[in-house]
């Protein structure tokens, strides 16, 4: 080693003479104190020397870390699973500049049953203000409500925010609410219910979070079985419901052999600058969990080391009970911390399928957000690109796109949509029903909407779009530029977007005659075109099938005056028939539909008899 490798040579060559060969973290700190990275080693001398004597042979994101590098610390422990784990711990502490880490998740919800006395179950997307055990993050809001609402109908709790104490509950501090009234508490805080009891149901819920479903389920059925011995039927048939409810719910994420008890699924995917990991808890042949999430890479790390660094942490976050982990590949964790499998067939290798599906779906999603949300300098980046690739004369920061939409000409619609420096622009999207149009024609719709469009900016003396994009080939293309150049007499870039045989974007054309422009299918630029199209198709089906479903949909409930579309519906939703609602009690329609709107029914029905 010498100064071309570190400037601190003297002193580093003394520190690397004084580590021990022993398991340990180590820490890297410059020359202000502040941590560069953490890692964690087998045999530190070892590992540590390795930065400095084969430094040509690392990488060049590795090579500027080690040429900063003035101080380095460890600290030494029994074994490499007590390393594994102090290194995932400092990491989150110090937050190293150099070390890949996991996107925080407080975007994410999560469910929380707080350390209080009398514990209660919380919905939250930040953990740092509560204290309690946490289960989640869940992977959106929709699931979890679900669960929430299932363990809601199946357990009684309290929801209050009463500082609930047995000293409190005995000086009689506290009342009664109204959930106790109608049987979703049972009034702990008069003591109606003892803590023991309380506590019971609370770890029945933790059982059911952590995806325990078999000891619940028992213990419901010996219940069941106790109120029909006593003759209490009602409360017997209240049981059999609750056990339905939990095995429906329970049933639809069965999934494997039931002998796969206690295991987690990890797969990932990563590109230059970031991975993507997906987590699938497996508990009893069933997925009770899978949360995905994303690391930003910061030494060209393999995935193999990404993994290794963030199953500990990933373990510990979603709260998980596994010994077992099923991976793609082997990575780097002790045998005594998770027993790792890399399975080639059978259910275990279904499940690794299914993960790696997920991640990719995942990934997917990440790469389009960050096509909207990133920096406006990366944004713009991609339009430059279709400025380029097009030689537009200027930044395309307005691109419109039309669509038609119509059933052997019966319905005919058409829609735009706006995009706004990369961003579809709702606020500016158009309807248009065709007006002047009879039959089937594609062409002539395209042309009257295209002219009332631009004709309107024009006269109005509005902005005009620098780029219009046609959901169509030659033909539409031609049609258009016919509007916009020959009867408009305005000069706006027209491009075409076509589809092949499996309905998804093909290729771009732009010119006159049209030529097709070469996109790479994985780039920034095909996503976007992509986006646009998809949404303008989106649009134009929603409006064609609204006006469809208003033109086709008739019934004599639509005849009352006051009794709209929706509202008919929902009647024959509800009662399958005129004929069943007119001999519906008014009670029972109103039930349905409202007092207001029951009694119109009523009286009309009433009046023509």
């Amino acid at each position: 080693m010498d100064k071309s490798i570190n400037k601190n040579f003297d002193r580093i060559k003394l520190l690397l003479k004084t580590i021990p060969e022993t398991p340990g973290v180590y820490r890297y700190y410059d020359d202000s104190g502040k941590v560069l990275y953490v890692g964690k080693a087998r045999n530190l001398k070892r590992r540590v020397s390795s930065y400095f004597s084969h430094f040509n042979d690392l990488s060049p994101k590795i090579r500027i870390l080690v040429r900063k590098i003035y101080d380095i610390k460890y600290i030494i422990v029994e074994n490499e699973t007590d390393a594994l784990l102090l290194e995932n711990n400092l990491i989150k502490q110090l937050q190293p500049k150099y070390n890949s880490m996991l996107k925080d998740d407080k975007s994410y919800p999560s469910l929380c049953i707080t350390s209080e006395p009398y514990p209660r179950l919380l919905f939250t997307r930040d953990r740092s203000t509560i204290k309690g055990t946490f289960y989640g993050p869940y992977p959106n809001q929709k699931i979890l409500r679900e669960l929430q609402d299932i363990i809601r109908r199946l357990f009684c709790y309290r929801t209050c925010k009463l500082n609930l104490t047995p000293e409190s509950i005995r000086q009689g501090k506290f009342k009664a609410c109204i959930n106790s009234q109608i049987g979703l508490c049972k009034a702990p805080c008069i003591g109606e219910e003892s803590r023991d009891e309380y506590m019971l149901t609370i770890e029945m819920i933790r059982n059911i979070l952590k995806g325990d479903f078999k000891e619940i389920i028992d213990d419901l059925k010996k219940q069941m079985l106790d109120y029909a011995e006593r003759l209490e039927f009602e409360q017997a048939e209240a049981v059999k419901q609750k056990i339905i409810l939990l095995e429906q719910y329970q049933s639809r994420s069965l999934v494997v052999d039931t002998s796969i008890r206690d295991v987690d699924v990890y797969s990932i995917m990563a590109d230059d600058k970031h991975a993507y990991i997906n987590i699938m808890r497996i508990k009893n042949g069933g997925i009770i969990h899978s949360y995905s999430t994303e690391v930003k890479k910061q030494l060209d790390e393999t995935d193999e080391e990404i993994l290794s660094m963030v199953i500990p942490e990933l373990h510990t976050r979603v709260a998980s009970t596994a010994k077992e982990i099923i991976v793609p590949f082997k990575v780097d964790i002790p045998d005594d911390y998770l027993l790792q499998s890399t399975p080639t067939r059978g259910d275990r290798k279904k499940l690794l399928e299914l993960s790696i599906r997920n991640i990719k779906h995942y990934r997917h999603e990440r790469i389009q957000q960050r096509l909207l949300v990133e920096p406006e300098g990366n944004k713009l980046h991609v339009l430059e690109k279709i400025q380029a690739e097009l030689h537009l004369p200027e930044l395309p920061r307005h691109i419109e796109c039309f669509d038609n939409s119509n059933i052997q000409g019966a319905f005919p619609v058409a829609a735009m949509v706006h995009f706004a420096d990369g961003k579809p622009c709702p606020a500016e999207y158009r309807h248009y029903n065709i007006k002047t149009v009879e039959g089937p024609d594609d062409y002539a719709s395209m042309e009257e909407v295209v002219y009332r469009r631009y004709k309107r900016l024009k006269d109005e003396n509005k902005p005009l779009p620098q780029l219009i994009i046609v959901d169509g080939g030659k033909g539409q293309m031609e049609v258009v530029r016919t509007v916009v150049e020959d009867k408009l007499q305005l000069s706006i870039p027209i491009a075409g977007l076509v589809k092949d045989d499996r309905h998804r974007t093909s290729e771009l054309l732009y010119g006159f005659p049209p030529t097709s422009i070469g996109i790479a299918p994985r780039s920034a630029l095909f996503h976007l075109m992509e986006q646009i199209q998809n949404e303008v198709h989106r649009f134009a089906i929603t409006f064609h099938k609204n006006k469809r479903s208003k033109g086709t949909f008739k019934t004599s409930l639509t005849d009352i005056k006051g009794i709209g579309l929706q509202t008919a519906r929902e009647l024959l939703l509800k009662f399958h028939s005129v004929k069943q609602i007119k001999n519906t009690p008014f009670e029972d329609l109103a039930k349905c539909v409202g007092p207001a709107k029951a009694k119109i029914i009523t009286e009309y029905f009433n009046s023509s008899k």
